[in-house]
């Protein structure tokens, strides 16, 4: 099966020995409300299923519904709801025998521009919490806030802002470089309507512990690091799941790019990011 924009296409239909008489698509509520829910839908060129949403599909799958069904599915794909002990909620345990380098996850750091595609070295969430907070990029943050032009922004912060890849360590930034992955993800909210609302509700978010939230560097929209357990499924499965219950809790859309493994993040100065306790200074 591939998604093509919200479009799946013809799939090999498992109710009709495996013919390609599936069609799967997905569907806002409201068509002409952006920020409507989207729902996946299915028909069937031979009819030999009724057409449904991806819970009626989940049930001639299973056999299941109700309550019994919505246990599965938590179950198989992983979800944790209703769960109050899972890896996103699990405690990092941190030694002050040991340095904080050490327990931190690793990522890479990338100075300005853009275009300068090779690491200068690995930064922690300590390294990154310390950059923002400090005076590094305050000047040029400053400075790129002024601007008035959309475009002369966008080229002001590609040739000046430093930046990360929050996701891990790299050869160089592309996803085929990749060395090591740090088991973070940053989700990335622009052009925000009530930043400071939301900014209290994620680091009150009941399945993911915030380990660093900051301003992004226009100044009205928020960069999210949360920790994601890639043995479970891949990085932008997760990026997806993630956004999917972001849109779903919260109202608001996630970054696309955030799916990228390699993604740049820059870095800009706010004296107000948050950093998760287990990673502040002993």
């Amino acid at each position: 099966m591939r998604l093509s924009g919200r479009d799946c296409g013809f799939c090999r239909n498992p109710f009709a020995e495996g013919a390609s008489t599936l069609h799967i698509f997905i569907e806002k509520s409201d068509p002409a409300n952006a920020m409507s829910a989207e729902y996946a839908k299915h028909t069937t060129t031979d009819h030999s299923i009724p057409d449904g949403d991806a819970f009626a599909f989940a049930e001639l799958h299973y056999h299941q519904s109700g309550e019994e069904l919505l246990a599965t599915l938590n179950r198989e794909l992983n979800l944790h709801i209703g769960e109050k002990s899972g890896w996103y909620n699990k405690p990092t345990i941190v030694n002050p025998l040991v340095p904080i380098s050490v327990v931190s996850p690793l990522f890479s750091f990338f100075s300005s521009p853009i275009t300068n595609t090779k690491p200068n070295k690995n930064f922690t969430l300590l390294d990154a919490y310390h950059y923002i907070i400090g005076d590094t990029a305050k000047e040029r943050t400053q400075k790129l806030r002024s601007f008035g032009d959309a475009k002369q922004s966008r080229m002001f912060k590609a040739a000046n802002f430093d930046y990360c890849t929050f996701s891990g360590t790299f050869a160089t930034r592309t996803d085929k470089a990749l060395i090591n992955h740090s088991g973070l993800l940053c989700i990335d909210f622009d052009h925000l309507q009530n930043l400071d609302s939301l900014r209290s509700q994620l680091l009150q978010d009941e399945y993911f512990d915030t380990q660093l939230l900051f301003c992004s560097p226009s100044g009205d929209g928020l960069k999210w690091v949360i920790e994601i357990d890639i043995s479970q499924t891949t990085h932008a499965d997760y990026f997806r799941a993630v956004a999917n219950y972001l849109f779903q809790t919260y109202g608001v859309e996630a970054d696309k790019s955030g799916k990228d493994v390699s993604r740049a993040c820059f870095l800009p100065h706010d004296p107000n990011c948050f950093i998760n306790p287990n990673f502040s200074e002993i």
